[in-house]
């Protein structure tokens, strides 16, 4: 839900339900390292509502166009930071550390008595 002026589209309040903290920090990181925002903050109204306001301000582009951009960014930083952590997993387990730890994933049941003796 937005919040805003209908003549001055430069600044608007969002509502966001069923978030908290995780992506309104995000969010508001990503539209504070944008040239075209003066103001980003966000709130919290009541802890036990999972509703979080995003206050924007920009240098004269829409509001809304502006924090739909840092969205985007956001989807794709989150994109490289999966696709990164994937590429290292792949090389961890092609690499000899796993077969030099011996691990056996089939084997989940932690009974070490074999061992141990």
């Amino acid at each position: 839900m937005e919040h805003g002026s209908f003549t001055d589209n430069s600044a608007a309040t969002f509502s966001l339900t069923d978030e908290d903290h995780t992506i309104a920090n995000a969010v508001r990181f990503n539209l504070n390292q944008d040239p075209r925002v003066t103001f980003c903050g966000y709130s919290i109204p009541h802890p036990s509502e999972a509703r979080v306001n995003i206050r924007v301000q920009t240098t004269g582009d829409p509001a809304r166009e502006v924090l739909k951009d840092a969205c985007q960014n956001l989807m794709l930083m989150c994109r490289n930071v999966r696709c990164t952590f994937d590429k290292a997993v792949e090389d961890f387990k092609a690499s000899n550390a796993v077969k030099a730890m011996k691990i056996d994933s089939q084997d989940s049941s932690g009974d070490d008595s074999e061992e141990s003796e």
